[in-house]
């Protein structure tokens, strides 16, 4: 180890939901040394670098936070943007994890150094050596920018809808955005309010359910404050509607025939032409892809505001934006709503382990891990909100929680020992993972969804059952996942 190397005990990468998670977890375990890497000027992850006009949470408010931090100051049932991401400064500022942080310090390569069994991460601010690797990068953090001809050319304002350009003047203007799902559906009843016209293409339609919920009077915030229960049994509650949702959401036939009787009525309610509803219609099970939540999104395509292009986006030609269909729209700015890499994860490439294999490699035919949280061949590495760890209905800080919880217990069960993956314990928990997926929705339903490597087919996103079955399945993990070692030896000088 050179002398200007930084020497820790874990690293954290990123300082997000489930980079903060882990610190938190760490903390409650009685570690301290520890550092929080982020390549950006602030913490924050999505809530930081999704910025766009309407951008909120669709999980309610009070499931979307951490237990041991529950906030009686939500605005409301579902909370802005902005919102929680004051919230995840004022979670970092109360655990006191300034001096951990690590702020404009970007990963750019990390590699097992197996002589030392050390991980050496190598950011923009120096090197840092640690016995454990925490990668807590997030998976939707890299824009998927498609690619259709001309694009490159346009003339205007053109930015992902998680790049928002603020400085963009877009009233008045005449606006397409591609795309129709969970970020669109937020972004065009505000465009449509301000803008001279809204041109949205959308190549498939989503299934969308009332989003309801209501503001919290001063007297709601009184009452949490002054009755800390009150919130633990609203917390409860809303666990328990999440965990009933799995039904409807994983493909229990009746349970998905009721909830797209209500997804099918709120669009006949706000949608009176039988053409424009019949555009808007999925063809595919309810469930196969992400269900959106909105009580403005149809309205606001139903208006005068925004037409609708019931295919995708071709080709662009100045500022000619070319359907699929052949139908040509004339348009001063671009607005990109298309998603995320997300099956195959960016950070990958820049990790390396046993043989200096990369974790792109490994995971060249989709994400593959033991309990959604370690990885054969890269020892004392940790992956949190990656592989099957996502949700479908309910908040995915719920299974960071138990994700950061597992990885302070094998660090503490199995302290100074290295932890290597059993690769057959992997493929066993993969084969797990593809039997309980088997018949769900997002595999049988008729539609691509970004939960399914299209590489293997398999399902690499999603946790195919409850957050209960999840914290079960991570209970029952006993340590046999990992190799048999001998005692640990005193290690030479990294």
């Amino acid at each position: 180890m050179s002398a200007s190397d930084t020497r820790v005990e874990v690293v954290i990468v990123g300082a997000g939901f489930a980079g903060l998670g882990m610190a938190i977890a760490l903390r409650r375990a009685g570690r301290e040394d520890f550092v929080v890497l982020e390549r950006a000027a602030s913490l924050g992850g999505t809530w930081r670098d999704n910025t766009y006009p309407g951008v909120a949470c669709d999980v309610p408010s009070h499931l979307y936070g951490f237990a041991t931090h529950p906030n009686p100051n939500w605005s409301g049932t579902y909370a802005r943007g902005a919102e929680i991401h004051s919230y995840l400064e004022d979670v970092a500022a109360s655990e006191g994890l300034g001096d951990r942080l690590r702020l404009h310090t970007a990963m750019r390569s990390a590699d097992w150094d197996a002589e030392h069994e050390v991980w050496r991460i190598h950011t923009s601010a120096g090197t840092f050596v640690a016995d454990a690797l925490v990668l807590a990068c997030g998976r939707l953090t890299e824009p998927s920018i498609p690619r259709i001809p001309g694009l490159e050319h346009f003339p205007g304002p053109l930015f992902h809808s998680a790049r928002w350009d603020h400085d963009a003047d877009l009233a008045g203007a005449r606006i397409a955005v591609v795309g129709t799902g969970a970020s669109a559906v937020q972004i065009v009843p505000e465009l449509a309010r301000t803008a001279g016209h809204v041109t949205l293409f959308q190549r498939t339609p989503a299934w969308i359910v009332p989003r309801g919920g209501d503001s919290y009077s001063d007297d709601d915030h009184a009452r949490f404050v002054a009755d800390p229960t009150s919130l633990e049994a609203l917390r409860a509650d809303l666990y328990a509607e999440g965990e009933a949702r799995f039904a409807s959401r994983s493909g229990d036939s009746a349970a998905a025939a009721a909830a797209e009787a209500v997804a099918r009525a709120h669009l006949e309610r706000q949608i009176a032409d039988p053409a424009l509803r019949a555009a808007l219609t999925p063809d595919y099970a309810f469930g196969c892809k992400r269900v959106l939540l909105s009580d403005d999104f149809y309205p606001a395509v139903a208006s005068d505001a925004v037409t609708l292009v019931p295919t995708s986006l071709a080709a662009v030609t100045g500022s000619t934006l070319i359907a699929a269909d052949g139908s040509r729209h004339d348009v001063d700015a671009l607005v990109l709503a298309t998603g995320f890499a997300s099956t195959r994860q960016p950070y990958a490439d820049l990790v390396r382990g046993e043989n200096a294999r990369s974790l792109a490699e490994h995971w060249s035919g989709g994400m593959t891990s033991f309990a959604s949280t370690v990885v054969a061949g890269f020892p004392n590495m940790f992956v949190l909100n990656g592989p099957n760890a996502s949700l479908g209905h309910s908040s995915s800080v719920l299974m960071i929680e138990e994700q950061a919880a597992y990885v302070a217990r094998v660090l503490d069960d199995r302290a100074g020992r290295v932890l290597r993956v059993d690769p057959h314990a992997e493929q066993l928990y993969t084969d797990e993972i593809a039997q309980a997926a088997a018949s769900t929705r997002w595999m049988t339903g008729g539609c691509r969804n970004w939960y399914v490597d299209e590489r293997s087919g398999r399902l690499t996103l999603l946790w195919p059952g409850t957050v209960d079955a999840f914290r079960a399945r991570l209970s029952r993990a006993d340590g046999s996942e990992f190799l048999a070692l001998p005692a640990p030896l005193e290690r030479r000088p990294a």
